[in-house]
């Protein structure tokens, strides 16, 4: 989850944790948000980033050695945030106090635009020690889980919402690598059918949810972004759009000597080219629904 605040409109106007979570920022020649988790001398006046590796929406029975997923799942980072929001209020109450230049003003709660790009490691995770269809079966708790945080940034302010969808979890590299091979398991691109259908289930709950946010919420504008449909068209076109197998990955490959002709850097996460390609599909607005832009997105934060 990313809190970007008005302040940064007005100059012009981001799992794993995705580039893709960090494009917004350039798209919009702003500097990168600051993790809240690297507070000591950090300043916030830009935003703050609440994300962290291998985050998911629910809370994992596992650690971040053996199961490879954060401790700081999306009710985690909603607390944190929460802090984050009280403590700013204080400094601005307190008036003289010599940190206030590192915090956006208690008023730019409001106009910020929230970004999430989460959801994807909580089916990596149920693929990990449940069958496909009982993963599909966990998508509405999922979901409940994120519809909360949702409405609870909006009772704290929140007004505008940049939400990604899940992408082809089934075409990862490691998920080809380590499912199961069974007849007709694959498509023509060599992706995981199954995990890819579960994927694309979840955003179609996902879509549902945002409609009924909107009905519950309706001073919130919640832009869905397609982000399934632009990297599934990357990996169909890989060698189109200039780069190799999408199936291979650079790290930990000695023959890796141009990691931007690949799509995968380590198997999981997208290269840095990539993810540059995925940016500049979405950005346009031309896969959010309702259609809108990164920048539109962001000047409805300052409305």
């Amino acid at each position: 989850m990313n809190l970007q605040p008005d302040s940064q409109v007005r100059k012009i106007k981001s799992n794993q944790i995705s580039r893709v979570t960090t494009q917004p920022a350039e798209k919009l020649m702003l500097p990168y948000l600051n993790a809240y988790l690297d507070s000591i001398g950090t300043s916030f006046h830009q935003g703050a980033n609440f994300a962290t590796a291998g985050s998911t929406i629910r809370p994992q029975n596992t650690s971040l050695f053996w199961g490879g997923f954060s401790p700081f799942s999306l009710n985690v980072q909603l607390r944190q945030f929460l802090q984050f929001k009280t403590r700013t209020n204080e400094l601005y109450n307190e008036g003289k106090s010599p940190f206030i230049s590192n915090f956006p003003n208690p008023e730019e709660f409001s106009k910020a635009l929230y970004t999430f790009d989460i959801g994807q490691n909580d089916l990596a995770a149920g693929f990990r020690s449940m069958s496909d269809d009982q993963v599909r079966e966990s998508i509405p708790d999922i979901l409940n889980q994120f519809s909360l945080a949702i409405q609870e940034l909006y009772h704290q302010g929140a007004r505008v919402f940049w939400i990604h969808n899940t992408g082809p979890i089934g075409c990862l590299p490691y998920s080809v690598m380590f499912y199961p091979f069974k007849s007709g398991n694959l498509d023509q691109n060599g992706c995981v059918k199954p995990q890819n259908e579960v994927a694309q289930e979840f955003n179609r709950q996902l879509k549902d949810r945002m409609t009924q946010l909107r009905q519950q919420l309706p001073s919130a504008a919640l832009i869905y972004v397609d982000v399934y449909s632009t990297k599934y068209r990357l990996i169909s076109e890989a060698k189109k759009q200039g780069f190799i197998d999408p199936l291979k990955f650079c790290s930990g490959n000695a023959s890796c000597g141009n990691p931007s002709n690949y799509i995968s850097w380590d198997g999981i996460h997208y290269s840095e080219a990539a993810n540059q390609w995925i940016a500049n599909h979405i950005f346009n607005g031309s896969l959010s629904d309702p259609p809108s832009s990164i920048t539109q997105a962001c000047h409805k934060s300052m409305q």
